[in-house]
């Protein structure tokens, strides 16, 4: 047994029971990889359609919980129309930025190393996630600000939004993104994307036999 062998060979006698399966280092590095990216693929294909956010009550983006409020009164007083304008519009931008996300996901998949590959194996439900996310989430945000500046302007979002939450903001109940709905748009977005890319983690490292993947299997399976 050759000192790569024998390291991996040690890791798996040294893992909690049921969590490392993989036989080698490059099978755990392919195993996540191929988590990761069909995870990101399935949350960016699911999200960036029409009501991929609007109709997905896990990551439908609702206005701020301090502006509830002021909603309420807008709706008393006959707005209710435009604030459910206003929602939609927000989800609607959220869905347009979605496909930005595959090119950056598919190449920050193909640079995870080894060595954090059979770290993240061995994680929690959504480590691998996690990860991705800590490596992603800065230029992401980078990409999706513009789009959603772009269609929530179309839609005279920022101005109704902005209207609304300047006032709270005064009064120091709204603070960071929230203050802006072009940020806390672009905030909630990637939120919601990486819950998605989290359940399906989640779906994968409980099921691995399901997902139809060898590889999959292997480095998941219990």
């Amino acid at each position: 047994m050759d000192r790569r062998q024998f390291t991996v060979a040690t890791s798996a006698l040294a893992a909690p029971a049921g969590v490392w399966a993989a036989t080698s280092e490059t099978e755990a590095a392919t195993g996540v990889r191929a988590a990761l990216e069909r995870g990101a693929i399935a949350a960016v294909d699911q999200l960036g359609r029409n009501d991929g956010f609007l109709g997905n009550p896990l990551v439908r983006i609702e206005l701020p919980g301090h502006l509830q409020d002021a909603a309420k009164l807008m709706r008393k007083l006959g707005q209710g129309r435009q604030l459910d304008e206003l929602v939609t519009a927000m989800n609607r931008a959220a869905e347009a930025a979605m496909p930005e996300a595959r090119t950056l996901f598919v190449s920050t998949v193909k640079a995870i190393s080894v060595e954090d590959a059979i770290r993240l194996v061995r994680g929690g439900a959504t480590s691998v996630t996690d990860f991705f996310a800590a490596k992603t989430r800065a230029p992401l945000r980078e990409r999706f600000l513009p789009i959603v500046t772009r269609a929530t302007g179309k839609l005279q979002l920022a101005e109704r939004y902005n209207a609304v939450a300047a006032k709270a903001a005064g009064l120091g109940l709204l603070k960071g993104d929230e203050a802006s709905v072009h940020q806390y748009v672009t905030a909630r977005a990637l939120d919601g994307l990486f819950r998605m890319v989290a359940e399906e983690e989640k779906r994968i490292r409980a099921h691995p036999l399901e997902t139809g993947s060898a590889i999959l299997a292997k480095v998941f399976g219990r």
